[in-house]
C-alpha cells in the first residue's frame, strides 16, 4: 500500500475518533495512487494513523476504515459486516429486516446495507467500496446466503464522489418483498419506493406513537407507505387520515393497510402535504395526533436559512391543526439542522401557531443507525413528542 501523510496536528480529529480526511489537511500523497486504492496514513512525524480509502475527486479525500495495517482487505470487510450483523440481532432478536451497515458508523465508510428477508439492498457513496463491491456481495453470499444483492443509490452522493448514477443488480432480480417490523407487515416495491425501499430509521419511533394514539383521531402527513399511519391503527387509533403527494405511496399504503386487516377508519388522499394542512388549517378542521415525517429541507450548509424557514412554517400549519391536549409529532431528516434549530423552529411555530407545546419525547434514527460520538455526521434525524397545552 502506498502512503498519505497529513500535515502537521491535522491528525488529532482522526485520533479522536473521527473518520474522514479532507483534502486540505494533506501533506504527501505517494506517486502512483488511484481513486479507490487502499492506502496507509501517517501523521507528520511518520507515525501510522490507520489505512482507508483515497478519492481525490472529493473533498472527503480518505475513508478510514482501520486504525492499523489491514493485510486482507476482504476478511477485513467480512469482520465488520459480522459483527454489524451480531449487533443488529442483538437489537432486534426476532428480526429479518433492519439496516445492516450504517457506513461509517459501523467501520464500512460510504457503504450502507439494508436487510429484507434475503435480499440485501445497497447504497454505495464511497469510491473504495465501489471499486470492491464485488467482494461485498461475496461476503453477503457466502455468509448469509443472499438471494437478491442490489443497489439503489441517491444520485447526489454518488456524483460528489465521481461515481456513476446507475443501479446494479450483482446477485438475483429485484422482485417485491414482504417484511415484518415486529408489529405491521409491509409489502416492499422496490421499483417505486423511495431510498432503499423503506425508511428503516423511523422504526423505534413508531413503537412510540402507538402508547399516544389509542381512541384518537391521526393525521400522518407524508406518510410514504404508511408506517406511522399503520403503527397508530395498531394502536388502537380511532381513525387515520394518510396524505402524500405521490400516488405510488399512497397506493403503498393502502396495500400496507389490507395485509395487516387493520379495521381502524381510514382516509387516503393524494395531495400536496403542505396544501392539505393550510386547508385543514383554514376550515378549523383538527385531529388529535398530527405526524409529519418530510423529506429533507437542507442538503448542504447553503440551504440552511431556507431550510429553517421551512421547518417552521411546516409545524406552524401543522400545530393549527392539532387539538388542544393532542400531539405534533414530527421529524427532519436533515443532518445540517441541528437539535437546537429544530426544537427552536417548532417554538417559533407553536408560538405564532398560537399553541403552547410542551416537549413530551425525543429521539433520533432507530437503534440500527449507531452513532459515532466522534462524528456528528452520523447523526442526523431529529423526532420530537410535543403537547399542545394551551392554558
Amino acid at each position: 500500500m502506498k502512503k498519505i501523510t497529513l500535515k502537521r496536528n491535522e491528525d488529532r480529529r482522526i485520533r479522536n475518533g473521527h473518520l474522514w480526511v479532507f483534502s486540505n489537511e494533506i501533506d504527501k500523497i505517494e506517486e502512483g495512487i488511484e481513486n479507490g486504492d487502499l492506502t496507509l496514513l501517517f501523521d507528520s512525524k511518520g507515525g501510522l494513523i490507520g489505512t482507508g480509502f483515497y478519492n481525490k475527486n472529493s473533498l472527503i479525500s480518505v475513508r478510514i476504515l482501520s486504525t492499523g495495517k489491514i493485510e486482507d482487505l476482504k476478511e477485513d470487510l467480512r469482520k465488520k459486516i459480522l459483527n454489524a450483523y451480531r449487533l443488529r440481532k442483538e437489537l432486534y432478536p426476532s428480526g429479518n429486516s433492519f439496516r445492516l451497515s450504517f457506513s461509517e458508523s459501523d467501520y464500512l465508510p460510504g457503504l450502507i446495507i439494508d436487510k429484507y428477508n434475503n435480499t440485501y439492498v445497497l447504497q454505495v457513496y464511497s469510491y473504495g467500496m465501489d471499486r470492491n463491491i464485488n467482494l461485498i456481495a461475496d461476503i453477503l453470499k457466502e455468509e448469509f446466503s443472499a438471494e437478491n444483492i442490489f443497489s439503489k443509490n441517491e444520485g447526489y452522493f454518488r456524483t460528489l464522489e465521481g461515481l456513476p448514477t446507475e443501479d446494479k443488480v450483482y446477485l438475483g432480480e429485484i422482485k417485491n418483498e414482504l417484511i415484518n417490523d415486529g408489529a405491521v407487515n409491509y409489502l416492499i416495491n422496490f421499483e417505486k419506493g423511495h431510498k432503499t425501499g423503506f425508511y428503516f430509521d423511523q422504526r423505534d419511533n413508531r413503537f412510540f406513537i402507538e402508547g399516544i394514539v389509542n381512541a384518537k383521531t391521526v393525521l400522518d402527513a407524508f406518510c410514504n407507505s404508511g408506517g406511522f399511519g399503520l403503527h397508530a391503527a395498531k394502536g388502537g387509533a380511532a381513525n387515520v387520515t394518510f396524505v402524500d403527494s405521490s400516488a405510488n405511496e399512497i397506493e403503498a399504503a393502502k396495500e400496507n393497510f389490507r395485509l395487516n386487516n387493520f379495521i381502524t377508519e381510514t382516509d387516503f388522499i393524494e395531495e400536496d402535504v403542505f396544501n392539505y394542512l393550510e386547508k385543514s388549517a383554514a376550515s378549523g378542521k383538527k385531529f388529535d395526533v398530527v405526524m409529519i415525517d418530510p423529506p429533507a429541507f437542507a442538503k448542504s450548509r447553503k440551504n440552511i436559512p431556507t431550510a429553517k424557514k421551512g421547518y417552521e412554517r411546516l409545524n406552524k400549519l401543522a400545530l393549527q391543526c392539532v387539538s388542544n391536549g393532542g400531539y405534533l409529532v414530527t421529524s427532519s431528516c436533515s443532518y445540517h439542522i441541528t437539535r437546537d434549530d429544530f426544537i427552536s423552529a417548532v417554538n417559533s411555530a407553536s408560538v405564532k401557531a398560537t399553541s403552547p407545546v410542551q416537549l413530551i419525547y425525543f429521539n433520533s434514527a432507530s437503534m440500527d443507525h449507531p452513532k459515532l460520538p466522534a462524528m456528528p455526521e452520523t447523526s442526523y434525524l431529529k423526532f420530537g413528542v410535543f403537547r399542545v397545552n394551551k392554558i
